[in-house]
């Protein structure tokens, strides 16, 4: 094999992979939000489970992207792990149908339809739909559907190159003795185990081995070693992206491991049976395409088969593997493993914001109280969770930037917006709950107490405030329009209640009846519950605007408060409710 022989077998394998890699990005951005948004859906069903890991996988051409999306689920708490086991076990069929259509290289027939199969026939067809695509269309989607069939070409082109830069070593006696060396079981499972784990795609490794068996030396007694092997190369991709994850994460990567070494261990002891008993001629005939893409199926769908009823077993081995005692490396809460699909990112983003969304409604609802009954307990509780929520606000904003930068529809980034804007008003909520426990801090420190009809009046404004509190969540955390639309209106009142309360309390001072102390501290708690109340029409405002995929809030609360008859009937009620 000369210089230039070896110069193509490198550039069409760097081809190869570079095309596998193009097309499998390509078809996770394609299809892929969808398909993790179905993965992020699964029930505990087995069967549920183990099909749409075979589907997500066959459409996305990656069981080693299928096992670190689950891997993702499961630390940020989408999917749990039985639910996870299921669908590794059905990746490992999908991924069978990348070795299926690379066989179809093999194919050798005189016959024009038989012929019009094989890939050199239609891929240059295929290559300038892409490239039409690609250039032309300013759509996202069809620039990707571009990209799918730009990408297929490339990694056929690549695997026609490695077939034919390889065919001269057909009687190769070196080459031959290196794949009779295979046909030792250990030594092959070795060979495709490590190559496997450095392309990290079982994928790309069995079309290698597809190409090498073009020459006629790759035996099936040492082609089916090796694709036991690459099952088991192939988890390296899954167990690297489980570090620095949760136990339960870890145990998803490692429950990938435990399936494909038990399968292929129980292939193995099968294989070493047959061979030694039997010694079927087929062993030792030269391998195919076809045949190995047939062989791998079979391997897949045997350890399925076998131990699809042991899952409950799967899953007690990753636990006494990785036990509960065992820590390594702090959770995230927002997992970057899914910021592949900006749908799931942003879901887990909600699921953040309404946790500190709770949080903060309960420090505010916290300090409401101390104003009137104040103790250290919930004066320390108010001062954590504010911290809590700041670090939480940095955390959010940091990932929602990070999404906001990959490919995102309009729909998905009006609503990264709307997070932005919801997660700064939840902030600044806390951040008014210390103001008031400070109002509350200073009453207590010198004494200060209010008139009887002083505390009336803000047990009624408190009662306004804490439904304005509980509307604009539910708005938030159900996507509830009614609530949202129910926020504006009583905002306004409460405005209108704080001027009403503040003229009170001047009467009240003119009359002598409380102390200019009281006064300060009395002004300060009624600016920071209409702020408060600001906040939340600005929460439930964003609910609004993504619904009408726009982010104009001003604009659409004044067309509420203006046209809007809803509007004028609820603050109606509102103002009789809250009547002083």
């Amino acid at each position: 094999m000369d210089i230039f022989k070896i110069l193509d077998l490198l550039g069409g394998l760097c081809l190869f992979l570079f095309g596998m890699s193009l097309m499998g990005s390509a078809l996770e951005r394609r299809a892929g939000n969808r398909l993790k948004s179905l993965l992020g859906k699964i029930t505990s069903n087995k069967f549920t489970g183990l099909l749409t890991g075979l589907c997500v996988t066959a459409i996305i051409q990656s069981s080693s992207a299928t096992t670190v999306m689950v891997v993702g689920f499961v630390n940020s708490g989408l999917m749990t792990l039985s639910q996870s086991i299921n669908v590794i076990m059905g990746a490992n069929i999908g991924t069978t149908v990348t070795a299926w259509i690379l066989s179809l290289a093999g194919i050798e027939s005189s016959n024009v339809f038989i012929k019009l199969l094989k890939p050199s026939s239609f891929t240059p067809i295929l290559a300038l739909i892409g490239i039409v695509y690609f250039m032309i269309s300013k759509d996202q989607k069809k620039k990707d559907t571009g990209m799918i069939l730009l990408g297929f070409t490339t990694l056929m082109f690549g695997m026609e190159t490695m077939s034919s830069s390889v065919s001269i070593l057909k009687n190769n006696p070196q080459f031959q003795q290196l794949f009779l060396t295979f046909t030792n079981p250990f030594l092959g499972i070795m060979a495709g185990a490590v190559l496997t784990a450095v392309i990290q795609s079982s994928s790309a490794s069995v079309g290698i081995l597809q190409a090498l068996s073009s020459t006629g030396a790759v035996t099936y007694g040492a082609a089916i070693p090796i694709i036991l092997g690459q099952n088991i190369g192939t988890c390296a991709t899954a167990l690297l992206s489980s570090i620095g994850t949760g136990k339960n994460a870890r145990r998803a990567a490692m429950v990938h491991l435990c399936f494909n070494i038990l399968g292929a261990l129980i292939f193995l002891l099968l294989f070493i049976v047959i061979k030694s008993i039997a010694n079927p001629l087929i062993l030792n005939s030269p391998s195919t395409p076809v045949g190995i893409a047939v062989s791998h199926s079979i391997f897949n769908l045997f350890c399925t088969v076998i131990l699809f009823p042991f899952t409950s077993f799967i899953e007690k081995l990753v636990c006494l593997i990785i036990p509960e005692s065992v820590t390594t490396g702090k959770t995230s809460v927002l997992d970057e493993r899914l910021l592949s699909s900006p749908t799931l990112a942003l879901n887990q983003v909600k699921s953040v914001l309404v946790d500190m969304a709770e949080k903060s409604i309960k420090a505010l609802e916290t300090s409401m109280k101390v104003i009137l009954n104040y103790n250290d307990k919930d004066a320390e509780y108010i001062r954590e969770i504010e911290e809590d929520t700041d670090h939480t606000e940095d955390l959010v904003n940091t990932y929602l930037l990070k999404i906001t930068s990959r490919h995102c529809s309009e729909e998905e980034s009006v609503k990264a917006t709307a997070y932005l804007k919801i997660v700064g008003d939840y902030e600044r909520i806390a951040d008014h709950a210390v103001g008031i426990l400070e109002s509350a801090e200073e009453k207590k420190e010198k004494s200060i107490i209010f008139t009887e009809e002083a505390e009336k009046e803000y047990l009624q404004i408190s009662a306004a405030l804490d439904e304005i509190l509980h509307l604009s969540f539910k708005s938030f955390a159900q996507s509830d329009i009614i609530s949202a639309k129910k926020t504006e209106p009583l905002e306004q009142l409460i405005d209108r209640l704080k001027e009403e309360l503040r003229t009170r309390h001047y009467l009240r001072l003119q009359r002598g009846e409380c102390s200019a102390a009281a006064g300060f501290i009395w002004s300060d708690l009624l600016t920071n519950i209409e702020r408060v109340s600001d906040h939340c029409s600005n929460i439930s405002g964003c609910v609004l605007d993504t619904t009408e995929h726009t982010m104009d809030i001003h604009k659409n609360l004044r067309q509420l408060r203006t046209t809007d008859e809803d509007f004028k009937d609820e603050f109606k009620k509102f103002s009789n409710k809250y009547r002083i």
